[in-house]
């Protein structure tokens, strides 16, 4: 038995809500927090909504630090893509996607992928918790941001 977990992690769900709209809950830090299922981020200051490859947003975490996230894939309504890091880091090798795919009029597929492939093996505390994000706790982010997305 294979006791490696995999380093690419996915889950989607249907939204009942058009992408235009879950994409602004995705592109504005602001509104992150609002859906998070891992309770790991606390706040964004307003005014940090991305809108290509390049932009940098800052992100308290609930613990208190400070990740500033490189956007490094944007398509704007469809796909958005940034690796964090520590302020003036390099960032360790962990990125997280957001794919939205519209399925009907007022229905879009969402899919969050967490990889972290690129992270240090020897990085032993972002290994852990690496391993600990898993579909089920991304699932909980897509079922927070759908709640958030279909009231708007």
């Amino acid at each position: 038995m294979n006791d490696i977990p995999p380093t690419v992690v996915r889950s989607s769900r249907t939204v009942a809500a058009d992408p235009a709209t879950i994409f602004e809950l995705i592109a504005d830090p602001a509104r992150q927090p609002s859906w998070d299922g891992n309770d790991n981020l606390a706040e964004a200051a307003d005014g940090q909504r991305v809108r290509a490859v390049g932009d940098v947003f800052s992100m308290v975490l609930t613990q208190g630090a400070m990740r500033e996230n490189r956007i490094v894939e944007f398509v704007e309504g469809r796909l958005v893509a940034w690796l964090p890091s520590e302020p003036g880091k390099p960032p360790p090798g962990h990125l997280w996607r957001w794919e939205l795919e519209p399925v009907g009029d007022d229905t879009t597929r969402v899919t969050c992928t967490y990889d972290w492939t690129g992270l240090d093996p020897d990085d032993a505390f972002r290994q852990k918790r690496a391993r600990a994000t898993t579909a089920d706790r991304l699932r909980a982010s897509l079922d927070l941001l759908a709640t958030v997305a279909e009231k708007v």
